[in-house]
């Protein structure tokens, strides 16, 4: 039998996994074992002495659908961090935002970048270019890749130019399909100043090769990425990883790797893997509260995400298309925070979904209170407010 984990919800229980024989018993974990683990591994439960760049590459990229979000993302989770830092690290290259994971937006490191996009190739991008595919009749997706590529590498374009140019080639197509097509067929980055704290600008695209020095890495190992997220956002189950990256049929990989793992289940019955010394502490463990960006990796990456989000809250984070911020309490969502940044002093409000104690209220402040330091140009005052809850 698998050793018992640290952290288990209900101390001696133990089902057997479909599938398995039935002598084989494998411990199960409750949201809160689950909860304790994935902020572990988060960088969520203590903030963590970790570079910015470290934090990147150890949370296999941060969400940035939206310019500041991968800033709040590290706030939240670094000690010591300045938004100066990944300004720094987006300058130099050594990080950029390009579409990757679940076909949206992330800020990679430079290696991640590349790999990690020939990795989800197949799956969520190479979707979404079907789903252009009616806009596309009559298009060469051969020519139309070698003509974006001399376009962008010419220097960088804007979505506009590129499909204003691109339909000099093809006039009868669908504008936005062409430069959709242009983005799923290449390893697009936005070019700084896209991205960074302060100054951004509109996105302007180039290629990877053109962007980054050196060669490019081959697509990311399946088992590799495998590992790698169950550090990240472990334990997990084959679905949340899939639901992570945007792939499907990843069962393959995480049997090859069984040998290597420990299985757990959840309350549910759902067979979970996790890396043999990766950290899984006491349910009961303290977890202050964080102040999270919208569409933080935390939210998005599991399939099964009451870890996190309690089942009545999970669609009180979105107004139409539009995310929200979110803070947690005791490990789990409790809210969302607004930012009001207007020239002469910002603003955070804070909204709790269910009433706060005095001891919730104090913590909140304190922490809200960081994020500001950290956020806020010095000499701009600012004010906390709280609303009532929802």
């Amino acid at each position: 039998m698998p050793p018992r984990p640290r952290g288990s919800s209900s101390p001696g229980s133990a089902s057997t996994v479909p599938g398995m024989a039935s002598t084989t018993t494998y411990p199960v974990l409750g949201p809160r074992a689950l909860n304790r683990a994935t902020l572990d591994r988060q960088l969520l439960l203590r903030r963590a002495p970790l570079t910015a760049e470290q934090a990147v590459d150890h949370l296999v990229g941060l969400q940035a659908q939206n310019t500041k979000p991968p800033y709040y993302a590290l706030a939240a989770r670094l000690d010591g961090f300045r938004p100066a830092d990944l300004s720094g690290l987006m300058e130099s290259r050594t990080v950029a935002r390009i579409v990757t994971l679940r076909s949206t937006v992330h800020t990679h490191t430079a290696r991640d970048a590349v790999a990690l996009r020939g990795f989800v190739q197949a799956g969520a991008i190479d979707r979404e270019l079907s789903l252009f595919r009616k806009g596309l009749a009559g298009v060469d997706l051969d020519r139309l890749a070698a003509r974006s590529r001399a376009l962008v590498e010419e220097r960088p374009r804007t979505p506009k130019e590129l499909r204003e140019e691109l339909l000099r080639d093809w006039p009868d197509a669908d504008p936005q399909s062409l430069s959709v097509a242009a983005r799923c067929l290449l390893p697009l980055v936005q070019v700084t100043p896209r991205g960074l704290w302060g100054r951004s600008g509109r996105v302007a695209l180039t290629t990877a090769d053109a962007w980054f020095d050196g060669p490019a890495p081959g697509p990311a190992d399946p088992g590799a990425t495998a590992l790698r997220y169950l550090a990240a956002f472990g334990p997990a189950s084959v679905k949340d990883m899939q639901t992570w990256c945007g792939l499907t049929r990843l069962r393959p990989a995480f049997e090859r790797l069984r040998p290597r793992l420990l299985a757990f289940r959840d309350e549910h019955g759902t067979e979970l893997f996790d890396l043999p010394d990766a950290p899984r502490p006491d349910e009961d463990t303290p977890a202050p509260p964080r102040f999270l960006p919208e569409f933080d990796n935390l939210l998005l990456s599991h399939a099964d995400r009451t870890r996190v989000v309690p089942p009545a809250h999970r669609a009180r984070t979105w107004t139409g298309n539009q995310a929200h911020r979110v803070f947690l309490l005791d490990g789990f969502l409790a809210g969302i925070w607004h930012l009001a940044e207007e020239k002469d002093r910002t603003t955070l409000t804070v909204e709790p979904f269910a009433p706060v104690t005095s001891a919730q209220r104090t913590a909140l402040t304190a922490e809200a209170e960081r994020t500001l330091r950290i956020t806020v140009p010095e000499g701009v005052p600012y004010d906390i407010v709280f609303t009532q809850e929802r």
